[in-house]
């Protein structure tokens, strides 16, 4: 029997891709929106193309939509993939900013989390959670540090949930996606000059002047977004997954360094 696919931030990027491919490969797909503007075009463009999938509304900040969608749909997996990036100067950047991205990277994620471990143990049901981390989950990208750390959390959360519900049958995995294309990172740099003035901020404008031309070279995010089904299906995936392998081992070579980095 099919299994059912619950992922989340599926209205663009690598869950929206990730939603279809399910959907056409035979899984029972419910592709969730943070608001109904989204959940329209996911029913629309699905009608289009011929896939069948479920869309919903599931705002991962909102309570209430998390135990709607907890108690309305029985799931073997969940693709937590919903996130949002807020960039800039972490020594300057408006708390508040910070404040509400891990309410979406960290807190939302974990709330949805605990709503279906708790329903998939009392059902006493094998399942599997994939979190939608980032390379910068396992190191601090200037000026994103605020990000990073959200994503640093969320792996931290990855791997006691995987400690902790191993004699449950639930399995825990992270992908860590490198730079692709999906307009996360462009709306990430975007947003730091919605706040940031140089007549008023001690960090010099230059210090952003390499982010239009890194923005240049991204990749393309079909890649990831297999990468994240790949691991999602696959019962004995590993529990961290890089993707691309240079993003890999550049990761690697950066951890390796911080144990000699000085103060």
């Amino acid at each position: 029997m099919s299994k059912t696919v619950l992922i989340t931030g599926a209205a663009s990027g690598f869950g929206k891709i990730a939603a279809f491919d399910l959907a056409r490969k035979g899984y029972k797909v419910v592709a969730t929106a943070q608001v109904y503007p989204q959940m329209s075009d996911l029913i629309r463009e699905a009608k289009e193309l011929g896939v069948e999938l479920i869309a919903d509304k599931l705002d991962v900040t909102n309570s209430r939509d998390i135990k709607y969608i907890v108690d309305k749909y029985d799931v073997d997996i969940l693709i937590s993939n919903a996130g949002i990036m807020e960039g800039g100067p972490i020594a300057e950047q408006p708390l508040e900013l910070i404040r509400s991205m891990f309410d979406v990277n960290v807190f939302g994620g974990l709330e949805l989390a605990q709503g279906f471990v708790k329903k998939w143990v009392a059902q006493k049901k094998a399942a599997k959670i994939v979190f939608t981390t980032s390379m910068g989950g396992l190191w601090t990208v200037p000026y994103v540090a605020a990000y990073c750390s959200s994503k640093h959390a969320m792996e931290s959360i990855a791997e006691g949930l995987k400690t902790e519900l191993a004699d449950f049958n639930i399995k825990i995995a992270t992908c860590n996606p490198g730079v692709f294309g999906t307009g996360f990172n462009d709306r990430g740099v975007d947003s730091i000059f919605r706040w940031y003035n140089p007549e008023n901020n001690f960090t010099p404008s230059s210090a952003f002047d390499g982010a239009a031309e890194s923005l240049e070279h991204q990749l393309d995010p079909q890649s990831m977004a297999y990468c994240i089904v790949n691991v999602a299906l696959d019962d004995h995936s590993n529990f961290r997954n890089v993707h691309p392998k240079e993003t890999e081992d550049f990761v690697k070579q950066l951890q390796a360094e911080a144990w000699t980095a000085k103060s």
